[in-house]
């Protein structure tokens, strides 16, 4: 019987390497840092409760949320782990209101990085599943120093994308637009592993993730879409299922295994001034990214995620999430005049 290869991230980030005749490595050197930092936040997520982090630091972040210890960790240990490899020339996060600037005294590289560094923090008390997301484009200005025009960009500029759920075991899923491809984490050796690769999202599903104590505040097409869902037709497989755990790496993780549609509408309470809740640049594009990579679909209802040009750090959308069908099938209902 023939044994199955074991694939470090790390083999895995070179073999792709491999795909492109005149890389320099500094993309590869950018991942290996990123995993080093997932590999520091995982180990304090997982031993939270003992080590006295949870809990709130008295402070609000630039959406006036409130920051929660473990949101400071993560956020400083990916700033630190990324900041002098010499491969970025800025970042931005969502917890910093500002663009974060490579200090002079580190080399600067060609790479920028944005990154959500602990997604649904609000359940870390729970021991709810959370996540870090990231971006990276290449650097777009040409002057001496990068600037936030870096970061101002399309997803469709994107070179890479990925998230690190802490959950029941730590996982680290990536895109470099090559298919998408999955590592867990061996604790005993501290080494992430491949063990979900060239994942395809089902092109229907049966799962319809969305916070139901909005509902009040839909626009008619989604209540109608939401509607349709619950509706009983074995021709097309409904009612679908509801699971949502409100932490929004842990839905999409869940749906881009087995299928289904993670919706996340702008706030219709005043018509006139929808409002929406995800971040463009650190939630949306690269989740969407990675959807797509996998045969997915990402939307606002209206268009494509990844087609929107950012105008601004903290820019919020609408996010339609999935399989494919199901994504096509809620436009449909949200652009019904």
């Amino acid at each position: 019987m023939q044994k199955s290869r074991v694939v470090t991230i790390q083999r895995h980030i070179v073999e792709q390497e491999r795909l492109y005749p005149r890389a320099t490595g500094d993309f590869t050197g950018l991942l290996w840092d990123l995993t080093l930092a997932a590999k520091s936040i995982s180990r304090e997520v997982n031993k939270a409760g003992l080590a006295e982090i949870l809990g709130l630091t008295g402070e609000v972040n630039v959406h006036g949320d409130d920051v929660k210890k473990l949101d400071v960790y993560a956020n400083e240990r990916i700033c630190k782990a990324m900041d002098h490899g010499g491969h970025l020339c800025i970042m931005a996060s969502e917890e910093n209101e500002d663009v974060i600037r490579i200090p002079d005294e580190f080399p600067k590289g060609k790479y920028v990085l944005l990154f959500d560094p602990l997604d649904g923090s609000s359940n870390i008390d729970a021991n709810v599943s959370i996540g870090t997301i990231f971006s990276i484009y290449r650097r777009k200005t040409t002057g001496k120093e990068a600037t936030i025009e870096d970061c101002l960009r399309k997803g469709t500029e994107q070179v890479a994308a990925g998230y690190i759920i802490y959950g029941s075991s730590t996982m680290m899923v990536y895109t470099t637009g090559q298919g998408v491809h999955g590592f867990t984490l061996d604790p005993s050796i501290g080494e992430f592993l491949l063990s979900h690769e060239n994942i395809k999202i089902p092109q229907k599903g049966k799962i319809y993730s969305i916070n139901e104590g909005n509902a009040n505040a839909w626009d008619d097409g989604t209540k109608k879409y939401v509607a349709y869902l619950k509706e009983k037709d074995t021709t097309t497989e409904r009612p679908y299922s509801l699971r949502y755990i409100g932490s929004l790496v842990a839905d999409f993780h869940r749906n881009l295994l087995y299928g289904g549609i993670f919706l996340y509408p702008a706030d219709y309470k005043d018509p006139k001034k929808p409002k929406a809740k995800l971040r463009l640049l650190y939630e949306a594009n690269p989740l969407a990214f990675i959807v797509e990579q996998a045969g997915g679909m990402a939307s606002t209802g209206k268009e494509r995620i990844m087609d929107i040009q950012a105008a601004e750090l903290h820019q919020k959308v609408p996010l339609i999430i999935g399989s494919k069908e199901d994504v096509l099938t809620y436009e449909k209902f949200f652009n019904q005049k």
